[in-house]
């Protein structure tokens, strides 16, 4: 009992774990189907057969892209912590955040260039409004500015507080959504706990995902080079995520098919309610078990995918810059061709991603 009491030993950093990676890819790669679909053609051109199963499966790559970005802090940061040269590591997650945000206000520019005037443009960029396809950039921007100077207290919690903060984060975050007005500034209600008149991924409604990747990604440092312990957390995972379908299921009976359709329109996607993260999370968790159950072998089977999460911000860049400078600014093409053609876009558009990273790496290389 006392060790849940205890500062955790955390193993040192394993380098780098392909199913990580791949995890991320896949949450990338259904974001870009997403943004193919909705950048090009636009949800209300999607037909049924489109919308559900295609464009409700997409919804798993939130959840699933902010809580490998929990993972990924704890896998090559958290057992630093302690460690003489935390100020540096701290300083590069920082730096790493500003290079965030600075491809942040680029691709608001490239997504809104087509589709806006100036004046909105630059009151997007104040943070007057918020752009849609590329908003969770801003999210990413702000989180590792703040994050790495919270990363050592969470690694001195106990376990029980660490299990626990998850859900109370998301308690105090849904009741400040809808009880507190943050004196009136609805940005700042966007950046923090999203606001239903702002498209914003906000800092703490969203904080319980990376929570719960922090907690993963504990475990993965512990289990991930032991392929029994391994399978076990898999199972675990897959477990949680099951369970969480099922919830969604129970809570929507007998209105199933409504809700599914529900989900894929994105109602309750922002602020979070409890069906659309019940669906997102637990599908998540359910990729997220495959990725580790697959490993190295699975990583390299699926290696366009793992390149495309070797690279997450340089797959955010190129795929939104191919859709919104490329097809809908350049070339004039929205709604311009049907359904399976987006879709088909889409598809290449994921290949063709990785095959981007692939180059530059290559070229990077022999410099």
């Amino acid at each position: 009992m006392a060790r849940l009491w205890a500062t955790p030993r955390l193993p040192a950093g394993q380098g780098r774990i392909e199913a990580i990676d791949l995890a991320r890819g896949v949450a990338i790669a259904l974001m870009i189907l997403s943004h193919a679909v909705s950048g090009l053609l636009g949800i209300r051109q999607v037909p049924d057969w489109g919308m559900v199963p295609i464009h409700l499966l997409t919804k798993f790559s939130s959840s699933l892209f902010i809580t490998v970005f929990g993972i990924a802090l704890a896998v090559a940061f958290l057992p630093k912590t302690d460690a003489p040269d935390w100020p540096r590591r701290r300083l590069k997650l920082m730096l790493r955040g500003l290079e965030v945000l600075f491809w942040y206000k680029v691709l608001t520019v490239v997504e809104m260039l087509p589709l806006y005037a100036a004046p909105d443009i630059l009151d997007t960029l104040l943070y007057q409004r918020f752009p849609i396809w590329v908003e969770i950039l801003g999210f990413y921007a702000i989180a590792l500015l703040w994050l790495p100077w919270v990363l050592p207290l969470w690694r001195r919690l106990p376990l029980w507080a660490r299990c626990a903060g998850p859900l109370l984060v998301a308690l105090v975050a849904g009741w400040l959504e809808r009880h507190f007005d943050f004196w009136g500034i609805e940005p700042l209600k966007a950046i923090l706990v999203e606001d239903a008149d702002h498209y914003a991924w906000g800092q703490l409604s969203r904080l319980p995902l990376v929570m719960v990747g922090l907690l993963i990604g504990e475990a993965v440092l512990c289990c991930y080079r032991r392929p029994p312990a391994r399978r076990r957390l898999a199972l675990v995972l897959a477990a949680a995520g099951a369970v969480m379908l099922l919830g969604f299921v129970a809570i929507s009976l007998p209105g199933l098919d409504e809700a599914l359709v529900a989900v894929a329109w994105n109602v309750g996607k922002h602020p979070p309610a409890l069906a659309f993260m019940l669906f997102s999370l637990g599908g998540a968790l359910v990729i997220l078990a495959l990725c580790l159950l697959g490993g190295e072998r699975g990583a390299a089977a699926l290696g366009p995918i793992t390149t495309i999460g070797s690279d997450a911000l340089m797959a955010f860049i190129f795929h939104i810059v191919v859709i919104f400078l490329g097809f809908r600014f350049l070339f004039e093409a929205w709604q311009v061709y049907a359904y399976p053609q987006v879709l088909g876009i889409g598809l290449a558009l994921i290949l063709a991603t990785a095959g981007w990273i692939a180059l530059t790496r290559w070229i990077r290389e022999r410099k």
